[in-house]
């Protein structure tokens, strides 16, 4: 059995499945991304299921699709990655799916922006570029001052992306925020998160710690994995004094931080997860 691995980086979490499935007597097929020449013409196959790891999104985006047009089944499929890189469809999807999510719009241009806030209720709250990882270029918005600052440098500075004014409303956490490993709808282990900061990615400062797998923790991220089409995903998850709530999905997850202090082997998950797969083809 050969599962093709997509890449570019070799990080941690990816050497941590290379590992995994090695003790399975698995082969992986290493397909760096950026050295490839992606002609359909051209392109001979040895595996039918890939692991898309890719850094950049766009990369791994197009890599997807194009081993999908070739019949190859890709973790995570395109339609599922389409949905989980763009946090306002991410947004969109689970409203629609009745997932608790933190209330959100997007607008074009400052006036509307003030009137979204409103909307919601005031301030604060947090813009967002749709797309983009690691906490980056986040920045949470106490008043109307504030605001015009953080849109002007956005609309003089920023690229077209900028432009698009993703807002949500800033939900007060004790301190941390959940993350859960999610694999074809089953919670498989969640960190909490803590941090001083509002902020709490680890790629922030973020210290993560277990967390136990509770029914309503299980139950709303097997509802936010139903919600964008499954396979491996992990989950952002705010308490809130009225229940959870799903914040963002993340379709090529980073893990590595995450074993030790759970227990579980999410690098062998993944790999038994790819494996199921190419078994059902």
């Amino acid at each position: 059995m050969t599962i093709g691995l997509l890449h570019s980086t070799i990080r941690g979490d990816e050497k941590l499945i290379l590992d995994a499935a090695k003790k399975r007597n698995i082969k992986i097929k290493l397909i760096d991304v950026r050295e490839e020449v992606f002609n359909r013409n051209s392109y001979s196959l040895d595996f039918n299921v890939a692991l898309e790891r890719c850094v950049s999104t766009v990369k791994g985006t197009h890599a997807t699709r194009f081993f999908e047009s070739l019949g190859v089944q890709v973790v995570n499929s395109s339609s599922i990655a389409a949905i989980c890189e763009d946090k306002f469809v991410t947004s969109l999807i689970l409203q629609k799916a009745k997932v608790p999510t933190p209330d959100f719009a997007m607008v074009f241009n400052p006036i509307q922006a003030r009137t979204a806030i409103e909307q919601m209720g005031g301030y604060p709250v947090v813009i967002k570029p749709p797309l983009g990882s690691w906490g980056r270029l986040l920045a949470k918005v106490n008043d109307e001052d504030a605001l015009d600052a953080i849109l002007e440098h956005k609309e003089v500075l920023g690229s077209p992306q900028q432009k698009s004014f993703y807002l949500q409303k800033f939900i007060k956490k004790p301190g941390r925020d959940i993350r859960t490993f999610v694999i074809d709808g089953v919670t498989i282990a969640a960190i909490y998160r803590d941090s001083p900061h509002w902020i709490t990615n680890t790629a922030r400062g973020g210290v993560a710690t277990n967390c136990p797998v509770t029914k309503e923790l299980s139950q709303i991220s097997k509802d936010a994995s139903d919600a964008v089409g499954g396979g491996i995903l992990s989950m952002d998850v705010f308490e809130t004094e009225s229940g959870m709530q799903i914040n963002e999905i993340n379709h090529t997850t980073e893990f590595k931080n995450s074993e030790k202090p759970t227990g579980v082997s999410i690098s062998g998950a993944i790999v038994d997860y790819c494996l199921s797969i190419a078994k059902k083809i």
